[in-house]
Order: C-alpha cells, then sequence, then structure tokens
C-alpha cells in the first residue's frame, strides 16, 4: 500500500511518522528504523521520513546521534519538535533544544539536509486569548 499511495502521489512530497505508543496505542509505526526501512523498501524518491522529535525521545531516547544517523541517509524530509513529557514548548521539558538546533545545524552542514523544522505542541498556557503568543519567548530566545 505505501509503494501505491507514493506512486499515486508523485507530484507531492509524502511522509510517514512514527509516533510513540503512548499517545497513541496501537500505532503501527514506532521507531525511526521503522520508518527508514519502509522508506527505502518503497523506493519512490517523493516518500521521506517525519523526524518528530517528541516522540523519537519518548519512544527511543538519544536524540542527538538518531539526528547525526539519520539525516544525513537523505530520508528524513521533516523535523518536528515539542517539549517532552507534555508536548508544550520545545523550551519546557527534558530535550535541551539549543543543543538538538546545533547539531542540526552541523550534521546539515556536512550532508546538505534543507528541510523544515517545525513545531507541533500544546501551549503551556492554555487556549485563552494571547497564550499561544506569550509562549513563543522560545523562539525569540532560539534565534538570538
Amino acid at each position: 500500500m505505501p509503494r501505491f499511495a507514493a506512486n499515486l502521489t508523485m507530484l507531492y512530497n509524502e511522509l510517514i511518522e512514527p509516533i510513540n505508543p503512548r499517545d497513541m496505542p496501537g500505532y503501527f509505526l514506532n521507531h525511526q528504523a521503522e520508518a527508514h526501512r519502509v522508506v527505502e523498501a518503497v523506493g519512490a524518491t517523493n516518500l521521506q521520513v517525519q523526524m518528530d522529535l517528541y516522540h523519537c525521545e519518548i519512544v527511543e531516547g538519544d536524540v542527538a546521534t538518531k539526528i547525526r544517523h539519520y539525516l544525513p541517509t537523505g530520508r528524513v524530509g521533516h523535523l518536528q519538535i515539542a517539549g517532552v513529557p507534555l508536548r508544550h514548548e520545545p523550551d519546557v521539558g527534558e530535550l535541551n533544544y539549543p543543543y538538538l538546533f546545533e547539531v542540526i545545524d552541523e550534521v546539515s552542514a556536512q550532508c546538505g539536509w534543507e528541510g523544515w523544522v517545525g513545531c507541533e505542541y500544546r501551549p503551556a498556557r492554555g487556549t485563552s486569548y494571547g497564550a499561544t503568543s506569550a509562549g513563543l519567548g522560545w523562539l525569540k530566545a532560539a534565534r538570538g
């Protein structure tokens, strides 16, 4: 089925994403290695992995090593970030994103990766007016 879907949509880039079983019990794809094996097996140039560092940390840990291993393969189309364990802003939780951004920049410079880093998180301040904007302090700090 993944090969059919990739062939059907050759005009677009398609992403598959390993997701942790705590947030989505029973989801069929949980580990980076599994996703990369699928991409290799399908062999479609438009199919890549969305490497969500939140899910990666929960399932596998050792995120910097995973970045160093998988970015140079050419199979990572997009990186996604969020704070672990509560999926809040990236500056809340156990991952050191300033360090991981340095790793991403270093590896990207070496291998030519030009993908995007996106965010998917639940604002720690909730959904009240201005909460999302107020929670973007991490972005200002990351930009320097």
